[in-house]
């Protein structure tokens, strides 16, 4: 080997030292981290459309929601939701609202948000809006109900009260306490 060769194979060695040295220095201030595989239980879906059926297997009522997801156990949280009944249901009933939780066994819905059920051929033939925070609604018995402050609005005429009970297939509305009324000839 030449001087030259064995000059080079030194700056070599020299290089390689320094550079694990370097690293070694370096490496102290990194940050550990945990591996994730970014997967979670449950599912999540984008533009749902659920349809819920009566005792016979037909139609009740479709659901449609900008985002559903699966929270704790089986509940199922959706959000920006509409429902609706069937036509073969004779309900003509549509709500309306923020999020909508659907409970484990399915045969209750809890809307919360900005609650805004609405029937063309409501009460007295006139157009009717009921509108509340929540409403727990049964589907399949035609039942809403809130223990909250609620607004009724049949035609011109406006009411509020403290709770409601409302039967939609029956078109029947009972306020429970506090009710105040506006009526315009």
């Amino acid at each position: 080997m030449t001087a030259r060769g064995i000059s080079g194979f030194v700056l070599l060695l020299v290089l390689a030292a320094g550079s694990w040295y370097l690293s070694q220095s370096l490496n102290k201030g990194v940050l550990e981290t945990t591996s994730t595989t970014g997967v979670r239980n449950g599912f999540y879906l984008r533009a749902a459309r659920i349809l819920g059926t009566g005792d016979d297997g037909q139609l009740l009522y479709e659901i449609n929601a900008d985002f559903a997801e699966q929270v704790a156990g089986n509940l199922i949280e959706l959000q920006n939701v509409s429902i609706e009944y069937s036509v073969g249901s004779s309900v003509p009933w549509r709500l309306v609202a923020d999020t909508v939780t659907v409970l484990e066994k399915h045969d209750s819905l809890l809307l919360e948000g900005h609650v805004i059920a609405t029937s063309s051929a409501g009460f007295s033939g006139e157009a009717t809006e009921i509108r509340t925070q929540y409403l727990e609604l049964a589907p399949r018995a035609y039942k809403a109900q809130t223990d909250l402050r609620v607004q009724v609005k049949i035609g011109s005429r406006s009411l509020t009260a403290t709770g409601m009970l409302a039967l939609l297939k029956d078109n029947q509305v009972t306020l429970v306490a506090n009710v105040n009324g506006k009526f315009v000839p």
